[in-house]
């Protein structure tokens, strides 16, 4: 039996405008578009009484599972409610496509271990399967090149059907991301409640390990990864050589460039580039580094990632257009339709005939963030 939806009296955010009018849907995919208030359709329509309804985000790298997994030090949360719990505030943060980052090669930063994460990365995919999520789940591996075991665990994690991304990364001091020595002893040390001398021991340590591994580990995950037909993301750019790096190594998406230098040159090499919506929220970089209004303002930025703040993504893209620093489709492109592409998502994105129904109703007011006022997924209410 046929299942239709018709969504009135909407602010149709689509790729390049807003139009006022009807989206019908048809069992889970938009089959009509229509200026005005009809529709070719037999169903009730849905009276969004002039609410925005626009595509649903799609979140490429979020941590935010982990914090679900280990909410207080050596308190450890049952896995199935910990991942309801982080797809429960995924969705009603109006994403319906999440990648959840998930650590290859652990660099100390966490207490979870290797168990953890195939622990989750199971729990994802038995969910997953179950239909158990509100969010359609895939799963980012984190590969910290660095470390001795980083590809073997990823041999290990890469078998899960749920794994559609991979993201190289190197979080040794003295470099990418923590360029300066006093910006990683603040993060760390902070973080990790260690002494002087035990700090001093850690970044040693680390330090040795990349210069040991990383560029042998960084080659042979691009080579398995492109055998498995993974996309790759690099991480923390900072100089050209590092682009080139990127480049040669085949891969698509820079993930949250340290420096304009970075994020210029990747962009001109065709690397789609995402900042981190916190960012955007927030001003600028928590580390230090560039601010993403930068290279929106170079036009080096296309993608958008909620990373430690799920709801950040939905607030960066109004709020830029609040501000006029962009229009409002050019900001919703960069929570869904760009993301949606980086990721071979070619059936999500954007509200076209013919793609699915992923849709959201949002209520928009000035000077407030949005509110998110129902959630669809190929059709389906799922907030």
């Amino acid at each position: 039996m046929t299942r239709e939806q018709i969504f009135t009296q909407c602010s149709i955010i689509l790729p390049t405008e807003i139009v006022e009018g009807t989206v019908l849907v048809r069992d889970g995919i938009i089959a009509d578009i229509s200026s005005g208030t009809t529709a070719q359709g037999t169903a009730h329509g849905i009276d969004l009484e002039g609410d925005y309804l626009m595509p649903g985000c799609v979140e490429l790298h979020t941590d935010h599972l982990e914090t679900h997994i280990q909410p207080r030090p050596k308190v450890r949360w049952n896995l199935a409610a910990a991942l309801q719990a982080h797809d429960g505030q995924i969705a009603t943060a109006g994403i319906t496509t999440v990648f959840d980052a998930l650590r290859v090669g652990l660099d100390g930063d966490t207490d979870l271990g290797t168990g953890d994460m195939a622990d989750m990365a199971a729990m994802i995919s038995s969910a997953t399967a179950a239909n158990r999520l509100r969010a359609e789940h895939f799963i980012h591996l984190r590969c910290e090149v660095s470390m001795p075991d980083v590809v073997e665990q990823f041999d290990a994690m890469k078998r899960n059907d749920r794994v559609r991304l991979a993201s190289l990364m190197d979080h040794a001091p003295g470099q990418r991301q923590f360029v300066s020595l006093e910006a990683y002893r603040i993060y760390y040390q902070g973080k990790k409640k260690i002494s002087d001398a035990d700090f001093e021991a850690f970044s040693a340590r680390r330090i040795a390990q990349s210069v040991e591994n990383a560029d042998r580990n960084r080659l042979a995950l691009a080579t398995r990864c492109h055998e498995a037909g993974i996309p790759m993301a690099s991480h923390d750019d900072a100089t050209a050589a590092h682009v080139r790096e990127s480049v040669d190594l085949g891969i698509a998406l820079a993930e949250f460039p340290t420096t304009i230098e970075a994020a210029t040159l990747s962009k001109a090499s065709d690397l789609q580039v995402l900042m981190g919506a916190p960012n955007v929220v927030r001003g600028g970089s928590h580390s230090g580094n560039v601010s993403a209004l930068d290279l929106l303002e170079r036009d080096a930025l296309d993608i958008l990632s909620s990373d430690y703040v799920p709801f950040s993504l939905l607030q960066a893209a109004f709020l830029l257009a609040e501000r006029g620093q962009t229009d409002l489709p050019h900001a919703v492109r960069m929570i869904t339709a760009n993301p949606a592409r980086a990721a071979g998502l070619a059936d999500r994105g954007r509200i076209e005939i013919g793609l699915r129904a992923d849709l959201l109703r949002v209520r928009a007011e000035a000077g407030a963030p949005p509110l998110v006022a129902g959630v669809w997924r190929a059709g389906e209410r799922v907030a």
